[in-house]
Formats: C-alpha cells, sequence, structure tokens
C-alpha cells in the first residue's frame, strides 16, 4: 500500500524523476506518427457590425481579426492537426458564432463555450447548445461567474453539464486549486479541466506552496485535469522574450507530472494570448521537448488521446 501524497514526499518524488530523466535524456518525440490537437485557441474579430468585449480596444497587440485561417498558417507546420477552441467572450450568442466558424472549417474540433451556471436560464441555453455536435462544454471562472462550490443552484447547473456528457474547463489561480479540488469531489461525473496550470507563476525556481499543495489536492480527485497551457505567460515577459529553454519550466513540468500523469495532462498552446510572451513554435517546442522525453505512450496522450477523451471528438487516436 502506497503512503499518501503529501507536499515533502510529492517535492522528493518529482525531485527524484527530475534527476532521473536529465541522467537518461530524451527517450521519445511527439513527431508525426499521431496527431496533435490544441486543446486552448480564442478567434474572435474585431470589425463585426457588434464588435467584441474581449480584447479591449486599447490592446494594441490582440485587438485584431484573429480568425482560424492565420492560426493554421502557424500551426500545420508544427504538426498540429486541429484545436479547440475556448470561448473568449460573455455573450451567449458568440457561442453560436464560434460554432458557425467550426461548421466551414473541419480543423477546429469543437467549442468550450461561455454560459454561467448557477445564474437563471443556464438549462435552456444548455440545451441549444448541446445539440450541436461541436459543442463540448463551458468554461467558468471569469466574466462575473466564480466557482461557487457552496451554492447549491451552481453545483446543479454542473451537475446537468456532466448528465450531458459536456467537459468544464475552469480558470482560476494557484489558491483556487483546492477549491477545484472540492468541485471534482461534489460532482465526481463531470470531467474538468484546470486551465493554464492554474496561471502559476514561472521563474525557475520552486513553485509557490500554494500551487504545489493545491495540484496534490487535485492529484486525489481523478476527475481533474490540466491543460499544460500558458506557461509563458507565467514569466510575465510580455515583450515576447520569455525563454525557450524547457529547463527554465521543468520543476513546474515535473510537480504537474508528479501530480496528474500521463492519463491526466492536455496541451493547449493559449494562442493568440501566448504570442504576446513567446512565438507559438517556442511554446510547442518547450512543450514537445518535455512530454517526448516521457515516451511515445505519453507524448500521443498529451497531445492528443486525452483531449480526445474528455472532449469526446471523433477521429483516430
Amino acid at each position: 500500500m502506497k503512503a499518501p501524497l503529501n507536499r515533502r514526499s510529492f517535492l522528493a518524488a518529482t525531485a527524484s524523476a527530475a534527476a532521473t530523466l536529465a541522467a537518461g535524456g530524451c527517450v521519445g518525440s511527439p513527431g508525426a506518427p499521431f496527431p496533435i490537437t490544441d486543446t486552448h485557441t480564442h478567434f474572435y474579430d474585431p470589425t463585426r457590425a457588434q464588435g467584441v468585449p474581449w480584447p479591449g480596444r486599447d490592446d494594441r497587440f490582440l485587438y485584431r481579426p484573429v480568425l482560424p485561417t492565420e492560426y493554421r498558417r502557424l500551426a500545420e507546420p508544427l504538426g498540429i492537426t486541429g484545436t479547440v477552441v475556448v470561448e473568449a467572450s460573455s455573450w451567449i450568442e458568440d457561442n453560436q458564432w464560434v460554432l458557425d466558424l467550426a461548421a466551414q472549417d473541419p480543423f477546429i474540433l469543437g467549442l468550450v463555450g461561455h454560459l454561467k451556471p448557477g445564474q437563471p436560464g443556464f438549462e435552456t441555453q444548455l440545451d441549444r447548445f448541446a445539440r450541436n455536435p461541436l459543442f463540448r462544454g463551458i468554461r467558468t471562472g471569469l466574466w462575473d461567474v466564480k466557482v461557487e462550490v457552496a451554492k447549491p443552484e451552481f453545483i446543479r447547473d454542473l451537475e446537468h453539464l456532466a448528465e450531458r456528457n459536456l467537459a468544464l474547463d475552469l480558470l482560476i489561480g494557484p489558491d483556487q486549486l483546492k477549491t477545484a479540488a472540492l468541485l471534482g469531489k461534489k460532482v465526481p461525473g463531470l470531467r474538468i479541466v484546470v486551465d493554464h496550470c492554474a496561471n502559476v507563476p514561472i521563474d525557475s525556481r520552486q513553485p509557490p506552496s500554494a500551487w504545489i499543495e493545491g495540484i496534490v489536492a487535485c492529484h486525489y480527485q481523478p476527475n481533474i485535469n490540466l491543460k499544460v497551457s500558458a506557461l509563458v505567460e507565467g514569466t510575465g515577459r510580455t515583450d515576447g522574450t520569455a525563454p525557450a529553454s524547457v529547463d527554465f519550466y521543468r520543476r513546474v513540468l515535473d510537480a504537474v507530472w508528479g501530480a496528474f500523469g500521463e492519463d491526466r495532462v492536455l496541451y493547449g498552446s493559449n494562442w493568440p494570448v501566448s504570442a504576446r510572451y513567446a512565438s507559438l513554435a517556442t511554446v510547442h517546442q518547450i512543450v514537445r521537448e518535455y512530454f517526448g522525453s516521457k515516451g511515445s505512450t505519453a507524448a500521443r496522450k498529451y497531445f492528443h488521446a486525452n483531449a480526445k477523451r474528455i472532449y469526446r471528438f471523433s477521429g483516430p487516436s
């Protein structure tokens, strides 16, 4: 019988794994033999008559049309074969706008949309969008929707989501990971994805203790998964100079691997937001090097198979 995982044993285990990996070198590479699915992109168009609620006009980097054609031009040379789009708007009808994009482009494998669990009308809107086979679930944690595990109507609506075999993305910070773990316990039938490594700050040193304790808590809830995205954003280097070396991110990545293993991690670029910090090629190479070192089976799961299982899209495994 294994001893229970705690912060001390967890840190010791990840340090040992990192040392073993450093000694053995890279043992695999996620090349062309399997599909690569980016589970976190955003598309929007400020030139529409109605405009967009995000990004703001004052954001000179992001306030422009961001559409699938541009992303595909960058992604396909890297071996990326499809994407799951994540909501970037608080407007209900923008779910349909993205679904209409997806209907025209098979590169888009689905939408993680925006609805407001715990608020009136949720189930009606959920039924409406769930009829579209490209609707994969919702994301919450922003747009005035908090993760309220003590609110019965919030939990009830997430149970409705689980009943429809849809997923929940969470946009949270390190201090909310224990709340995510509690949510996973309260709705055990719901597939939950924590986005962006819970937005942990990254400076090449040991991650914050609150984040470590949070991912240890999530380790014990098997329905909670982690999207290994926003690594370059964690550096805070908005001038595009985020480090390209995997070693800069290794302590975070080793902790993620120790808590979630090969079956509960997903690939996501967070493009175009990530482009403020580093190119898509750099974002991709960091995780390609790290997860490639775990062997071809782990790489396949991280880059595609786990996403297919969690977001329930069709195609090769």
